[in-house]
């Protein structure tokens, strides 16, 4: 506790030149992990400056992962994190797995724990020894309300129920909306989880055709027609796993066709917070009949099993919540609070930031390594769309890249119905940095080479 930084005004904000000398002091060795500092007041009145400078000060040290503070005992040095060790499940790169793609701050990964730790100072032991209701506290609702806020607009907290993950919100939807035995639609391919939820409910699922853009309007329109779909299940940015986002045009002709058929919308906004200048969602343009569900997995963390459910202006809230209810409980209330948390105090959009940034640099890796006419992805997803080229069949490919240690996820697990495409998805953020990415997509395009190389010998 005898610490006490030299500093200077000439060095900036005293705060700032105390968090600097704090840490060059430990980056030095003089002061080591564990450490106790001065209380707050004492090393304001040790400087001879005001508390509210050193608060500030300790608070930008603790942002930075310094330091961290600990209930009734004071402000202690942070040990240094050790690098997570990374196994693919495959040995490899499983790239079956579409995760966020890991990004390299520290001091953005000590805020996030920092938020978590931050708990116990907050909401104790109440957080953890009792339950919450089905949909959320109205803290949490609103901060989910927040969250969304950017691409929908302005949300009341009435609108929205808080759900244990989009798979959670989904199963939730589809069984309080339709009945066994009905129809509901979703594009050609799409997302396996939608899949198992309606097979679970034993609802009949039409796939809708698709294009290089997304679901085709006149397909959708005809199915309408013919079938008389209670439902819409889509995924129209940076759709799963095409990478393909639908224009503002589609969108609005889809709405109409909608309306005119009485057939309601759940948009999946996986990764609608991704695109910096998003379109307008679902939800945006047709609030009257569109749910819409904005989960955390793709934008902020994994294990954050967190969505926020947007339901159509006017409807009841209580019926969504008694699904939710019946299906799962509640959603876990401490991963709940860590959401809000980050939420209220921006350290999610700081992580969605830096995911943003991550996802970019390995697109660009993807654009340097892959034939550009067998790809389809886009620079702010973190996913990819990979056709095979005519030698291939998708099992054999699927197989070979087994061999060498590589998962990938073959078309059929997104296919509804009719002509299956030679196609694999790859998942670019499963690497735990883009060196092992570079390496893991260099060998798909030996690959792709190699067998080429190959069946041009047969005779």
């Amino acid at each position: 506790m005898n610490w006490s930084p030299s500093i200077s005004k000439a060095d900036g904000p005293l705060y700032l030149a105390i968090a600097d000398a704090l840490s060059a002091d430990i980056a030095a060795g003089r002061l080591a992990a564990g450490f106790r500092l001065p209380p707050q007041r004492a090393l304001a009145e040790q400087l001879g400056i005001d508390f509210t400078t050193v608060s500030r000060a300790y608070a930008e040290a603790r942002k930075r992962g310094l330091v961290e503070g600990r209930v009734g005992q004071g402000t202690y040095v942070r040990a240094k994190r050790r690098a997570d060790r990374v196994v693919a499940i495959t040995g490899l790169i499983d790239m079956s797995m579409n995760l966020p793609p890991r990004f390299d701050d520290p001091e953005l990964a000590g805020r996030m724990w920092d938020g978590i730790s931050g708990l116990q100072a907050g909401e104790g032991i109440e957080l953890l020894m009792r339950y919450q209701e089905a949909g959320g506290t109205s803290r949490d609702r609103a901060a989910g309300a927040a969250w969304p806020a950017p691409r929908l607009g302005e949300i009341g907290p009435d609108r929205l129920l808080v759900c244990p993950g989009a798979q959670g919100a989904m199963l939730a939807l589809l069984g309080a909306l339709a009945a066994p035995g009905e129809t509901v639609c979703a594009e050609a391919l799409t997302y396996p989880g939608f899949l198992a939820a309606a097979e679970h409910l034993r609802l009949r699922v039409t796939g809708v055709a698709m294009d290089a853009e997304g679901l085709v309007p006149e397909a959708f329109e005809e199915l309408c027609r013919e079938r008389a779909p209670k439902l819409l299940y889509c995924n129209p940015t940076l759709h799963n796993p095409t990478t393909a986002t639908l224009s503002l045009a589609r969108r609005k002709r889809i709405i109409a066709i909608a309306r005119e058929h009485n057939v309601l919308i759940i948009e999946d906004d996986a990764y609608g917070a991704l695109p910096l200048n998003p379109l307008a969602p679902f939800a945006a343009l047709a609030p009257d009949i569109t749910y819409h569900i904005a989960g955390l997995a793709k934008c902020v963390a994994p294990a954050l099993r967190v969505a926020y459910l947007v339901l159509p202006e006017g409807q009841n809230l209580a019926r969504l919540a008694g699904a939710i209810r019946a299906t799962a409980g509640m959603a876990s209330p401490l991963t709940t609070a860590i959401a809000t948390r980050w939420i209220e105090d921006g350290t999610a959009h700081s992580v969605l930031a830096a995911i943003r940034a991550e996802a970019r640099e390995r697109q660009a890796i993807v654009s340097q390594t892959l034939p550009p006419e067998l790809v389809q992805t886009n620079p702010e997803g973190f996913h990819a769309w990979l056709k095979l080229p005519s030698h291939w069949n998708r099992a054999d490919f699927a197989a070979r890249l087994r061999s060498v240690g590589i998962g990938v996820v073959t078309s059929d697990a997104f296919s509804v119905a009719g002509p299956v495409p030679e196609a694999v998805r790859l998942g670019l953020g499963a690497a735990p940095d883009r060196a092992l990415l570079s390496a893991s997509l260099e060998q798909i395009a030996e690959l792709l080479d190699q067998q080429s190389a190959m069946s041009s010998m047969v005779v």
